[in-house]
């Protein structure tokens, strides 16, 4: 299933057809794809090339790593989570390795690298979904997180299931259409709230 995007200006197919389903059909992903998605995103842009990012990986044939990661997301993500073949933790060291300075943009540069991973998921017919519904404090224990490194998302990577094999609540939600606000509630130019006028046509 994909679910197009209807962009009132031209984008690329990639981010036309990305989206995050909360239905997954549990098929295998290949270990090519899975290095890919990563190797993405380690070629994200960072601030002084800090790479803050950090990923705690877990796949379905993996039962008891799996599970054990599964138990550090939020009860309501775990119930459809937990269909997904591979799910991931993303954490952020916060501070700059060079100098132990705060890093203000480090959980930006973590959203570039888990950007750039959904990009290729697309490209490769995956999806992937990102959450904030986790549980931190667990997963900092269950993995040794170390001080300085905030558990910040999970995410849930694999194929699409068909929305009609979804429970109705899941079903509703990935049968919903895409949508977004219009350009000039974003984008401004001249005071808060004005939109930018290179956005106008006249």
């Amino acid at each position: 299933m994909i679910k197009h995007a209807t962009p009132d200006h031209p984008v690329h197919d990639l981010i036309a057809r990305r989206w995050s389903p909360y239905g997954f059909d549990g098929r295998p992903v290949a270990r090519e794809d899975v290095c890919a998605l990563f190797e993405a995103a380690r070629w994200a842009a960072s601030s002084f090339n800090e790479q803050p990012w950090r990923y705690i990986v877990a796949v379905r044939e993996d039962a008891a790593e799996f599970e054990r990661l599964l138990s550090c997301l939020t009860p309501g993500n775990r119930s459809w989570a937990g269909s997904a073949p591979i799910l991931a933790l993303g954490v952020a060291r916060l501070n700059f390795a060079r100098n132990d300075a705060p890093n203000a943009v480090a959980l930006h540069d973590l959203g570039l690298a888990s950007g750039n991973l959904s990009v290729e998921a697309t490209a490769r017919g995956l999806h992937v979904h990102q959450m904030r519904g986790i549980l931190p404090d667990r997963a900092r224990e269950l993995y040794g997180v170390p001080a300085g490194f905030d558990v910040v998302t999970a995410l849930a990577i694999g194929y699409a299931a068909p929305a009609e094999d979804l429970a109705p609540p899941l079903r509703e939600r990935d049968l919903a259409p895409r949508s977004r606000r219009p350009l000039g509630e974003s984008v401004f130019s001249g005071a808060w709230g004005e939109a930018a006028g290179v956005l106008s046509s006249s």
